[in-house]
């Protein structure tokens, strides 16, 4: 595992290049020289560098040359221009084509370190926000989010007119419906999609380590702060932050909230200097915030900060009829990953899942299938394979459906009807799929539609 971060200094000043080399390597870091730009090109191609810190006047290749080539096969690599008071103009022309930042000669070391830690955490940023787009993929694309029912696809069509916006969103819903999930579809739908999404539970942390989590803090600023650290808040600049649970957090902390929501600045903790972003605000919970703001526990003001647009993720048993899908989904999803050949439920199985009132939600759900698909010895997941309060704790019991069901009066033959012929229709009519989703073969899947009267 890499623990050294590693630098690559190109000067063709022996002497400063050589002073450089012994206070970067003072500083911990691996340090690699080169005297030209072309030289800095090739051990680029050679290994891989964390930053690189380049003159800009160098007698063969210049700093600027060198910087465009090296953008070129490596945009990720931080550069950081060093130039003489004279030629800041040139350092300016630097920053266009794609440099970090620039520092003038002679250097202040403690700016230096500074810039370079900057350079590095922006640099870390980025790449994992891009190895996270790559590995959600479509994941957070509407047209991918699971759920055909008639409440998903408001909330969706909401989504659709909010994402394009700046307006700060509050999402809203039981813990496990998938309100980061819908977070992630504002961010990834928005012309905010290319900058960091970050990600902050606000019940996770102490309200010391919150502040300093958000914010960021000084060296200095409290017992083991040993150097200056940015926060949530400045790592989701240009992109979108998502405060989970936000009703958890302390009154001050609500105070300091709201200023940024006003501002869009703040101060570190244990500093002055104002730091200002450019940063959407998604902020999310589980709780009823106009009882907490009657209990005196959340700022009516902050409220309505963040209550621009309120987005309403619907409990799993407010849209019954997607849990065949999303019991499927989960089903591929898991199969795959446990190597197991597995073709879908059974209907007894399924019945179950159905009958039960999902109070963990979602999460809930996709729990109940994983644990399913790895105690399961045959092709179909049987009743036996899920968990007990699911497979035993409200069989029968009438008063254990979903309300819009069990107030309907549905009897199961209907709820099953109306199921199968829900899943047809986001298949296109696609048999094969729909009893796939539906965990049936085809052929129980045409003797049922044969006698639904369905088809002929």
């Amino acid at each position: 595992m890499k623990t050294t971060d590693t630098i690559l200094v190109v000067d063709d000043d022996r002497a400063h290049r050589t002073m450089l080399h012994t206070l970067l390597s003072g500083w911990g870091y691996e340090v690699n020289e080169a005297d030209d730009g072309q030289t800095a090109i090739e051990q680029v191609h050679a290994r891989a560098f964390d930053l690189i810190l380049m003159d800009v006047r160098m007698i063969h290749v210049s700093g600027l040359e060198a910087l465009a080539e090296i953008r070129v096969y490596n945009p990720a690599i931080p550069i950081i221009i060093m130039t003489a008071y004279s030629s800041v103009e040139t350092a300016v022309e630097a920053l266009k084509k794609g440099a970090y930042d620039y520092l003038t000669k002679p250097l202040d070391f403690d700016e230096l370190r500074l810039v370079m830690e900057r350079a590095m955490d922006h640099s870390q940023l980025k790449e994992e926000n891009r190895i996270l787009k790559e590995t959600l993929g479509s994941q957070f694309d509407t047209r991918n989010i699971i759920g055909r029912s008639e409440a998903m696809i408001r909330l969706l069509e909401t989504v659709a007119q909010v994402a394009p916006s700046e307006a700060t969103v509050l999402i809203t819903g039981e813990s496990g419906a998938g309100k980061e999930l819908i977070a992630g579809a504002v961010h990834f739908n928005s012309p905010r999609k290319d900058g960091p999404f970050v990600k902050m539970n606000c019940a996770a942390v102490t309200e010391t380590l919150l502040e300093s989590e958000l914010f960021g803090h000084e060296k200095g600023a409290f017992t083991g702060a040993h150097r200056r650290k940015e926060g949530k808040f400045r790592q989701a600049d240009g992109g979108s932050i998502f405060l989970d649970e936000v009703s958890e957090m302390s009154l001050s902390m609500q105070v300091k909230l709201l200023r940024v929501l006003q501002e869009r600045e703040f101060p570190r903790v244990g500093g002055e200097d104002i730091v200002k972003v450019d940063v959407r605000v998604i902020a999310a919970t589980n709780k009823e915030l106009i009882q907490e703001i009657d209990a005196g526990r959340f700022r009516e003001d902050l409220y309505y900060r963040l209550n621009v647009v309120t987005l309403n993720v619907p409990a799993l048993r407010e849209r019954s009829e997607d849990i065949p899908l999303l019991a499927g989904h989960f089903l591929t999803m898991f199969a795959e990953k446990n190597h197991k050949g597995l073709k879908g439920f059974s209907p007894q199985a399924m019945d179950r899942l159905l009958r039960y009132h999902w109070p963990g939600n979602v999460r809930e759900l996709m729990n109940a299938v994983e644990r399913a698909v790895v105690l399961s010895r045959y092709e179909y997941i049987d009743e036996e394979d899920l968990p007990f309060a699911i497979k035993d704790g409200l069989a029968g019991d009438t008063a254990s459906f979903p309300p819009r069901i069990a107030e309907s009066g549905l009897l199961l033959e209907d709820m099953e009807r109306e199921t199968i012929l829900k899943t047809l229709e986001s298949t296109a009519g696609n048999k094969s799929e729909a009893a796939r989703r539906l965990g049936i073969t085809r052929k129980t899947l045409h003797k049922k539609l044969k006698k639904y009267g369905v088809m002929p």
